[in-house]
């Protein structure tokens, strides 16, 4: 079932940024970030902590206003719309955040309920009923009525990915999906990720500093640095091991080979 029409034509990249800027009350975190991002890939944000990967993703996604440059999704200009603009976009992408960011008072089901009460006319019935589905698309049938607090760690963000998917989204955003979970949680949601994506078409960005996810997972991925204040390194990320010249980005992508 699909719940948006799809964005765009179905040409060119999903994801166009150029020149972008991000900073906080004056401070510039990164500089002339510039990079596209194929319809279906899955494309990697990656680098050591504080060098801007989540700072970037809340740029992207409207949480913060870039202070320069610009973003374009399915080739509509998301920096220049205005907010009903903005808000139809808000439509065709999806993000998973760090935590889950589940509300807490509010069942399984209710959760992944709220993005189609509140961009949908569906009847309460349909609601339920999608949202029912998406919870049996990531693994969870029967915990609809659970709440968060009586789930684990991985079954939680499965449930913020559920929501996530709420919509169909064209593209959706993974705010370091692994974090906090054991090797093999983490390796069952890197295979939830790469089933979505194949199966549904979906353009999948995620930003990670975990290495596993990072080889196993990507098509494609960009490095950022903290002192560049933005790019160092894009490509597949055994081909930037293997080819890199910059021994900041070998580091990066050989740690733990001893």
């Amino acid at each position: 079932m699909s719940l948006m029409t799809q964005g765009g034509d179905g040409a060119g990249p999903a994801i166009e940024v150029a020149g972008l800027e991000c900073g906080y009350d004056g401070k510039v975190v990164l500089k002339d970030v510039s990079f596209t991002v194929a319809r279906q890939e899955i494309f990697f944000v990656i680098g050591g902590s504080g060098c801007g990967k989540s700072t970037l993703l809340r740029h992207l996604v409207g949480l913060h206003t870039p202070t320069r440059g610009t973003v374009q999704f399915l080739g509509r200009s998301f920096t220049d719309a205005d907010a009903a603009g903005r808000r139809e976009m808000l439509k065709t992408f999806g993000l998973l955040y760090q935590g889950g960011a589940l509300w807490t008072s509010l069942t399984l089901r209710q959760n992944v309920a709220l993005p189609l009460e509140e961009y949908t006319t569906l009847s309460r019935r349909e609601i339920e009923e999608i949202a029912t589905l998406k919870l049996a698309q990531v693994g969870l049938l029967g915990f609809e009525d659970y709440y968060p607090a009586e789930i684990s760690g991985g079954m939680k963000k499965r449930a913020g990915l559920a929501r996530a998917l709420a919509l169909d989204p064209d593209i959706v955003f993974f705010d370091e999906p692994s974090a906090g979970l054991d090797p093999i949680t983490s390796r069952k949601l890197d295979e939830l990720v790469k089933h979505i994506r194949d199966t549904f078409g979906t353009t999948c960005v995620v930003v990670s500093h975990e290495l596993a996810s990072i080889f196993e997972l990507a098509d494609r991925a960009i490095m950022l640095d903290r002192s560049e204040q933005g790019i160092i390194a894009e490509g597949r990320p055994r081909e930037l091991l293997e080819r890199s010249r910059d021994p900041r980005v070998r580091e990066f992508l050989s740690r733990g080979e001893k």
